[in-house]
């Protein structure tokens, strides 16, 4: 389970730990240093276990292994333990080897062997090998010509190093100076004189390559003959130097020990995970890269962490202990280190260890890494050491470690990066978005037939057959519009599930996505839905802008009292169509919420009242904060969730009273709009699309609206009381809206009447000049128009006739006609005022949805709900003022109105 040094920079902290939801491999371990060895206990650098030493043993200085006591020597070992037996009398001391019994010619040591003065050496055995019967000191002659002294082990007499013969012409330094470079050299230079090192990054890494040379089919070979711990945990740190990569070629350092693991299968495994193989270190989850992933989301911890009540408090289950398990580069010493790193804190400035970001180590807060770094500058190690990486999962006297998984981005298999792929900046696959990914799946083709099934409404309501680059653009664009909604109420549902279920759990079972790869996608799901619905609303607001509008005026001249001319009646007065063109005008743009009230209730809410705190990556909901506690970073993910349910939550609950109380006992605006035509005696033709509109039925009950204020009132009064007949457009009913479905031949009249005005708008070449001067030609145009459209209203045109029918349940549902209008027109009954589709009080999901998609993407990237609030309202005025500008041109135009009287 070796994590080298040079590893350490791609760390990656499994934080993402829960209880009971949350699913990972049992991989805890026990949690034993060496220092909890007794005694009579050896530390298993391969277990990482306290392993009692055999009869007659003790554990060794450095605490990895047994050895005989004193006075006993090794009889039996086969590489993992040893057998002991006492010295005779006649020999009571032990060789140096440990293997034989001998007579010292003098006094024993501590350990139980012999000991010779200082510049001699020990000789145990003759020139052949054979066991001496009494060992001898023998003096090294450190003079010319030998030059010699004892080496490092004692054992025999060589040259003394270049540098002392130099200096001083013997073995000894003397006055001069002895120092030590990053080597076991010891070097002597002359006094006063200043030696230049390489860098010991340069140093290490030549030793590297010299050591792996020398040390890795022998210790390849000790690992598999001998079973030799320390040559197998050697190989198992070439293969974390080699960056745990592999290929089919198995004469490479993991390729060796991937030979051992497999051929070593019948010993059997360490602290219960089969991974783990007995006398090997644990570098894979299994036997085939890339299966880390998977194996770790299997079974929950064994561990619960909390976050609310009494644990709360006392911070017993939301922060971790970070444990490095220390050793050489040929685990020959191996010890634990706590480097503090707890909640709030980060690694000692001394450890050769430092992290590269400040952010607590407190649990849930999201960070998918500690991202440690380490400078050759700052490593003060002649061998390189390796780091195990594990949280410390003790409660109480059951002492558990969970080993951390490390994720190498430079890991090859057959010459191909393993780690780099769609999961490359988490260790952990998060499957978080899984399930949206499915819904998007799902509904992106139901909204594909839904799409559909509008542009064969568009292609009958425009009474076109064809299917042509038109239909088809008209297609994307519906698309668009579907395809939007179903970003939005995905990334929506998204972000509330984790904004409740993150911030309102007890016990860990929710955690939110890792910022990086997994947020960037969410962010990317929420920039296509405000695209997309960008599209459908400009979609919606061209169509608006292009509506086909006409006055009906009822009113008729009431006799030749007054005439202005001799034997013409008097003329009708223009001012009501004025006044119902202005009232028009004005609710063009009106809608059921209040967009200042919606921002600043927001804002309110956000600001003020502190709601911005639950965006933040920790697991509390509280809404105030002190000023001096830790602040964690805010996740995208919660912060889109808020402000897009909050900007909902208000838009619908201002939709609600809007509905509920003020239209039924304030005001309105679309009814009241109805009620001025029949009061004005004139009706409205609207035609969204070429055979396709709305109908208001304006004719007054009393036939005449131009009148004194007593008739009026009269006339108000006597319908009040039931004393005249109904509204509706046909005998004793009150339905004055209509949808209608009008034919091609009435379609073409209407035309008909409107192009000498087209024309009039054209080139000039195309302008007849008998025509006549162009207000003449409007007020002509008007008058046909008012009159042909009067008379089908009045059944007059036989070859333009309609029928009065309601629509069917199915019809409502899907927005399209079953039946075409071939020989008559249809007129539906439409009691739910639908005519306001196309104004914005008729749209008003699509601009709620637009402006809490506009509102989020500007907070998504500024990180300012404030910036937000100010240009979501910018952007509301110049739409307004953009419908407004436009939408009163085209009424002028289309009702031949003029367009200074619209105020």
């Amino acid at each position: 389970m070796a994590t080298g040094m040079l590893l350490v920079c791609g760390l990656a902290l499994f934080l993402t730990i829960k209880s009971n939801l949350l699913h990972s491999q049992q991989f805890t371990i026990s949690f034993q240093r060496p220092s909890d060895c007794s005694v009579e206990q050896f530390y298993d650098i391969s277990s990482q276990s306290c392993v009692k030493c055999g009869p007659n043993q003790s554990t060794s200085a450095t605490g990895l292994s047994c050895e005989c006591v004193t006075g006993f020597r090794v009889l039996a070992t086969n590489g993992a333990s040893i057998t002991c037996q006492q010295c005779p009398l006649e020999k009571p001391a032990v060789t140096e080897d440990g293997y034989g019994c001998i007579l010292c010619p003098g006094s024993l040591t501590e350990q139980g062997t012999c000991q010779c003065p200082s510049g001699s050496i020990l000789v145990e055995r003759d020139v052949q090998g054979n066991p001496l019967e009494e060992a001898r000191c023998e003096v090294c002659n450190g003079a010319e010509p030998a030059l010699s002294a004892p080496n490092s082990y004692g054992d025999r007499c060589q040259r003394c190093q270049a540098s002392l013969i130099n200096t001083s012409q013997s073995c000894v330094c003397g006055s001069n100076i002895l120092v030590s470079p990053p080597s076991i050299i010891h070097v002597c230079v002359m006094y006063g004189f200043k030696m230049k090192y390489k860098s010991r990054a340069s140093v290490n890494h030549m030793s590297c390559f010299s050591w792996f040379s020398t040390n890795l089919y022998s210790s390849a070979a000790a690992c598999l003959v001998y079973t030799n711990l320390t040559a197998c945990q050697a190989l198992g740190n070439m293969c974390v130097m080699n960056m745990h990569s592999f290929s089919s070629v198995a004469n490479d350092a993991c390729g060796l020990y991937n030979t051992i693991f497999r051929a070593t299968a019948a010993l059997g495994s360490t602290q219960d995970i089969s991974y783990w193989r007995a006398n090997l270190p644990w570098l894979y989850y299994g036997d085939q890269p890339g299966l880390a992933n998977r194996v770790l989301q299997t079974e929950p911890l064994p561990t619960g962490f909390s976050f609310k009540g009494r644990n709360r408090v006392q911070k017993l289950h939301n922060t971790f202990e970070i444990i490095f398990y220390k050793r050489n580069r040929s685990s020959s010493s191996r010890t634990f280190e706590v480097p503090g790193l707890r909640s709030g804190e980060l690694l000692p400035k001394s450890s050769p260890v430092s992290v590269s970001s400040t952010c607590a180590v407190v649990f849930s807060h999201g960070y998918s890494c500690f991202a440690f770094s380490l400078s050759a500058n700052s490593i003060t190690y002649v061998s390189p050491l390796f780091y195990d990486v594990f949280v410390d999962l003790s409660r109480g006297e059951d002492r558990r470690l969970l080993p951390l998984p490390t994720r190498n981005l430079n890991q090859e298999y057959n010459r191909k990066f393993i780690n780099q792929g769609e999961c490359g900046r988490g260790y952990i696959c998060f499957k978080s978005f899984l399930p949206q990914q499915i819904a998007l799946g799902v509904l992106g083709g139901v909204s594909v037939l839904y799409s559909l099934v509008k542009t064969a409404s568009w292609k009958r309501r425009i009474g076109s057959p064809l299917i042509d680059m038109e239909t088809v653009l008209k297609f994307l664009l519906f698309y668009a519009g579907d395809l939007a909604n179903v970003f939005f109420f995905i990334t929506v549902g998204t972000g509330l599930y984790w904004l409740i279920f993150y911030k309102a759990q007890h016990f860990v079972s929710v955690l939110l996505p890792l910022p990086g790869l997994q947020e960037e996608r969410f962010v990317a799901y929420v920039g296509c839905a405000f695209a997309l619905k960008t599209v459908q609303f400009l979609h919606k607001l061209i169509q608006q802008l292009s509506v086909d509008i006409f006055f009906i005026d009822w009113e008729r001249p009431r006799g030749k009292a007054n005439k202005t001319i001799q034997g013409t009646p008097s003329p009708v007065s223009i001012w009501r169509t004025y006044f119902v063109a202005n009232e028009w005008n004005e609710i063009q743009t009106i809608r059921k919420i209040s967009p200042t009230f919606q921002i600043m209730a927001v804002l309110f809410l956000l600001e003020v009242v502190g709601f911005s705190s639950l965006a933040l990556r920790d697991p509390w909901s509280d809404l105030q904060r002190p000023p001096q506690s830790y602040a964690p970073p805010y996740s995208l993910t919660l912060r889109y969730g808020l402000a897009a349910t909050l900007w909902l939550c208000i838009g619908l609950l201002q939709i609600i009273f809007s509905s509920a109380f003020h239209e039924r006992f304030v005001e309105d605006k679309i009814r009241q709009f109805v009620d001025l035509c029949s009061i004005s005696n004139i009706s409205v033709l609207l035609l969204s699309h070429r055979c396709f509109g709305y109908y208001i039925h304006g004719r007054s009950v009393h036939g005449h609206a131009d009148t004194n204020m007593e008739e009026m009132n009269i006339n108000l009064k006597r319908e009040a009381e039931s004393l005249c007949g109904q509204r509706g457009l046909l005998p004793n009913t009150d339905t004055q809206t209509f949808q209608i479905s009008i034919t091609s031949r009435l379609r073409l009249q209407y035309d008909r009447i409107l192009e000498p005005l087209s024309r009039r708008n054209g080139p000039s070449r195309l302008v007849d000049a008998a025509s006549g001067h162009p207000f003449d030609q409007s007020t002509k145009a008007y008058h046909t128009m008012n009159r042909f459209l009067g008379s089908v209203i009045d059944h007059a045109h036989r070859d333009m006739e309609y029928v009065v029918r309601d629509k069917l349940f199915f019809e409502r549902v899907i927005g399209m006609e079953f039946l075409e209008p071939m020989d008559k027109s249809i007129f539906y009954n439409d009691e739910s005022h639908s005519f306001s589709d196309v104004l914005f009080y008729g749209n008003e999901a699509t601009l709620l949805i637009f402006d809490t998609l506009f509102f989020c993407v500007v907070d998504l990237g500024a990180q300012s709900f404030i910036l937000a609030g100010v240009l979501t309202y910018v952007q509301q005025m110049i739409f307004r003022l953009i419908r407004n500008g436009i939408g009163r041109r085209n009424l002028a135009n289309k009702t031949l109105v003029d367009q200074r009287f619209l105020i």
